[in-house]
């Protein structure tokens, strides 16, 4: 239900963009530190392969990224049910990765709009679905360290 949630708000989210911003328009929402920017990512994660071109980029990607997805999804439904951070993480990861993965194969490219920027300083534009896949991440950090996980003492 968490997947469909994050892919059903990310793809919401990015119909209001495209409906409402051309290509590098930009909306302030708080100036000088947050701006709503549409910009068309054609690379990987972060903006990667974005200025390289080679034939059949698009569909490479998108195979790849569906490759990933499905190994991710397979890991997912082999973890216990009792290892309910991992699995919200991994939920996440798999909600974002399809919302981006939509774009990808609908649009060839993946539609990133939240513009963070300090003075001339921009991180990567990013959106619902990066984010979806960045709180997974976390998630499965807390995780490894064992939040969440019931403590029991050993005996000496």
């Amino acid at each position: 239900m968490l997947v469909v949630g994050l892919v059903v708000a990310d793809q919401a989210v990015k119909a209001w963009v495209r409906a409402n911003l051309a290509l590098y328009d930009s909306i302030s929402v708080i100036p000088g530190l947050f701006n709503l920017t549409r910009v068309h990512n054609t690379g990987a994660a972060f903006g990667v392969l974005n200025s390289v071109e080679f034939p059949f980029k698009a569909m490479v990607l998108a195979t790849v990224a569906t490759v990933a997805l499905i190994g991710v999804a397979f890991y997912a439904s082999a973890l216990p049910v009792s290892q309910r951070v991992a699995r919200v993480g991994l939920a996440c990861i798999i909600g974002g990765a399809a919302g981006n993965l939509i774009d990808r194969v609908t649009a060839g490219y993946v539609l990133d709009f939240v513009d963070v920027y300090w003075n001339s300083w921009h991180f990567w534009a990013f959106n619902v679905a990066d984010a979806s896949i960045t709180a997974g991440a976390g998630l499965l950090v807390l995780d490894m360290i064992g939040v969440g996980r019931p403590h029991v003492s050993r005996t000496v």
